[in-house]
């Protein structure tokens, strides 16, 4: 039987915090309400865009149960669920199918730099204890761990098993993956440095793990729609080029740093970064808010557009 897939826009949420660095629960509910009316299929939680790696293990929990409050069931939600150690992983992911989720993303171990064969058994460890769907993360550039076509498609052959999120810089195995239609959903980041995003879409895939939908949600649900006809094609790419200064935009710093900052200056629930991480320069920052400017996102989405020097404080 095959897995149920997901299509279209997987947006990678931001975590919002308040003045005084607790977790913006009122903001959650705002980005979550923007997102089901702004046609995103699905939204990743706590992942490398939500900062993850600095919250607490409460937090984490708290941010699980809260937020799963506001699912109506027009959009999936999954969580990252990635620990330092096997059993952490599996600990979060019981936790968060406890609550009701609908899956969890998971990526290798960082600072480990674990071997292929070693991830890949830690993979198949969690998705034989989960109670819910795991998508697997390849994102090498963040773990060193490389996972190849090979790899994949072995872990593909799990039941539990849903989703290939793919940020290699190999657009050739992209190909690769598409040809061998393994059954789980075929997905990339937007990062338009890597050049996953219009193959992926072209040969097959299913759609895009995405940071950018932060920001044009409506743009990225375009993009990540699968092509069944000539019609997706024409959208995709038109879209693909009419934002691409977004796109690079998003990724012109770590993650989520430009998407954060961003986000803040334009009035949307968002909250100062967790250090070290700190905001753009105003400079930088101007870059953006004339990229929202040009591209009218603040009639289309009612952002604000305030002085550079004022939104960067």
């Amino acid at each position: 039987m095959s897995k149920e897939r997901i299509e279209g826009s997987f947006v990678a949420l931001i975590t919002p915090f308040n003045k005084d660095g607790s977790i913006d629960f009122e903001g959650f509910r705002t980005l979550l309400d923007f997102h089901e009316n702004n046609s995103t299929s699905a939204v990743l939680i706590m992942g490398s865009t939500g900062e993850v790696s600095m919250l607490s293990p409460e937090e984490r929990h708290q941010i699980v149960s809260k937020t799963l409050k506001h699912k109506t069931g027009k959009m999936l939600f999954y969580y990252g669920c990635t620990g330092p150690h096997t059993q952490a992983t599996i600990d979060y992911v019981a936790h968060a199918a406890k609550e009701g989720a609908d899956g969890a993303i998971i990526a290798a171990p960082a600072y480990i730099c674990a071997s292929n064969e070693d991830i890949v058994q830690y993979f198949l460890e969690i998705a034989d204890a989960s109670d819910i769907p795991i998508g697997i993360y390849n994102n090498p550039p963040r773990v060193k761990t490389d996972l190849t076509t090979a790899d994949i498609v072995r872990l593909a052959e799990h039941p539990n098993i849903v989703v290939n999120k793919e940020s290699t810089t190999r657009v050739g195995q992209v190909a690769q993956l598409c040809a061998a239609k393994p059954d789980l959903s075929l997905m990339c980041c937007c990062s338009p440095n890597l050049g996953l995003v219009v193959p992926l879409m072209a040969l097959g895939g299913h759609g895009t793990a995405n940071m950018t939908g932060n920001i044009i949600p409506q743009e990225m649900a375009v993009i990540s729609k699968p092509w069944r006809d000539d019609g997706d094609a024409f959208n995709c790419r038109e879209t693909w080029l009419k934002n691409l200064p977004m796109l690079h935009f998003a990724y012109s710093e770590t993650n989520p740093v430009a998407v954060k900052s961003l986000m803040q200056a334009i009035g949307m629930p968002a909250g100062a970064l967790r250090r070290p991480l700190r905001p753009l320069y105003p400079q930088a920052l101007q870059v953006g808010l004339d990229i929202v400017r040009n591209l009218e996102l603040d009639k289309k989405y009612g952002y604000s557009l305030k002085p550079v020097l004022a939104a960067a404080e």
